[in-house]
């Protein structure tokens, strides 16, 4: 296994990125990974190394800016920064690490980022395929309480240090982006269904029936709504962190989406 990190310029500043690669290199499409409101490159832990082995294809994660290693963010995000992601940092991603098609693979915030960068970048069939865990697709009564009793337990003493051990002086930007921006009035109309409509490359949701931020109408709605191949896959007992709670299963259900999406005729053959 091979990887790398550095830092590279996008709009705004300047992101922490991490490279793997398989011991067996392959020209099928980079996985990129787009973390959560809380997350960052290191919070992935093992997920990228297994998934680049067990794909046997290229593995990236980066950091947000505000969060991890990448630059710190004067401003509160706006209510917009989940298409302004797609519209200018993931494209000068790619474009910086010669990335010409991808799978987004978006965990939490991180799916809806993927739904809107494939999107957004549809005609440019910069998106190979989707893969979505936990995304939220609108705002439920659920993802609001699910914010709320977060942003208590973060508010408590000592609490918060669990954030600063990743993301440093930028701890508090962080929470209050993600609790902020999600419990603000302006944001409760917010969803991906125009997104939707626009996205005909495949699509895997996958969501936690046990989600404490979401329900499986979640997946449901990406699944039904988007143009092209797609397909919700409901584990139960899950949360929301399934490449956490049992990455296998995460690995295995990525796994053969891609190979039936991408070599469909082999799949057939082993069925």
């Amino acid at each position: 296994m091979k990887s790398e990190e550095k830092h590279i310029e996008v709009p705004g500043g300047q992101i922490f990125v991490s490279r793997w690669w398989p011991t067996e290199s392959s020209d099928k499409p980079a996985i990129v990974l787009l973390h959560d409101s809380l997350g960052c490159v290191a919070l992935w832990r093992d997920f990228p190394a297994q998934l680049a082995e067990k794909l046997g294809r290229e593995v990236v994660a980066y950091d947000r800016l505000g969060f991890g290693r990448s630059s710190v963010v004067p401003e509160p995000p706006s209510l917009r920064f989940i298409d302004e992601e797609a519209e200018s940092v993931f494209p000068a991603l790619c474009s910086s690490l010669g990335l010409e098609a991808v799978v987004p693979f978006g965990h939490s915030v991180g799916g809806g980022m993927a739904i809107a960068i494939a999107s957004i970048h549809s005609q440019s069939n910069l998106c190979a395929s989707v893969v979505t865990e936990s995304a939220q697709a609108f705002v439920e009564e659920r993802t609001r309480q699910g914010i709320e009793a977060a942003k208590k337990f973060f508010n408590q003493p000592g609490h918060l240090d669990k954030l600063s051990k990743y993301h440093g002086e930028k701890a508090r930007w962080v929470l209050e982006a993600w609790t902020e921006t999600w419990l603000h009035p302006n944001f409760a109309d917010w969803s991906l269904r125009s997104h939707l409509k626009n996205v005909s490359c495949p699509v895997l949701a996958i969501h936690g029936d046990t989600d404490e931020y979401g329900s499986v109408a979640f997946p449901k709605l990406i699944a039904e709504e988007s143009l092209g191949r797609s397909q919700a896959l409901v584990l139960e007992g899950f949360g929301h962190v399934p490449h956490k709670e049992n990455p296998g299963v995460v690995l295995a259900a990525t796994e053969r989406f891609l190979s039936e999406i991408e070599e469909p005729s082999v799949v057939a053959a082993g069925a």
